[in-house]
């Protein structure tokens, strides 16, 4: 398990100094007990629970504290999840599981604390609404190979002017 000692090593590790990590925690914490309620009674519906919740083998990573760190760790390391389970005391597949299993929880704790950036806009207007009083936007894109036609005119239609690419 990692023993994060100070701010620095906090930001080294997350990506958050320990003041937003510590908002971030609380949200992350409610998200959870939000979210494992709803399964809980999912479970209980559908009739596929078989214990109470808090019930059953306790994992690698008990506390929310354990949890968010996990998380936020594998996004600011980026590490295999061989790597991931070691640095948290479990396997390479309960890495994986873990992580998938807890993303839901991240993204809701960060709509929560509105910090989400909005993905989709339904219309122009309502994308000039949201971005009103903002001076400049940042757009990040990839630029994507395009199968030329064998028709001149149409390649000549087509060209970006740029030189062929190494593919």
């Amino acid at each position: 398990m990692l023993d994060i000692r100070d701010d620095r090593q906090m930001r080294a590790l997350t990506g958050l100094s320990i003041n937003q990590f510590d908002i971030l925690l609380d949200a992350f914490s409610k998200a959870y007990e939000k979210l494992a309620q709803e399964a809980y009674q999912e479970g209980l519906s559908d009739g596929t629970r078989k214990r109470r919740p808090g019930g059953g083998r306790k994992g690698a990573l008990p506390t929310m504290r354990d949890k968010l760190l996990f998380l936020l760790y594998y996004f600011k390391v980026y590490p295999t999840f061989d790597v991931l389970g070691t640095q948290f005391g479990m396997v390479r597949s309960k890495a994986n599981e873990n992580l998938y299993k807890l993303l839901p929880v991240l993204y809701q704790a960060l709509v929560d604390l509105e910090v989400m950036p909005k993905r989709k806009f339904s219309s122009a207007e309502e994308l000039k609404e949201t971005l009103e009083g903002v001076e400049k936007i940042l757009i990040d894109v990839t630029e994507r190979s395009y199968r030329r036609s064998q028709d001149d005119e149409k390649q000549r239609e087509h060209y970006s002017g740029k030189k062929n690419d190494t593919q």
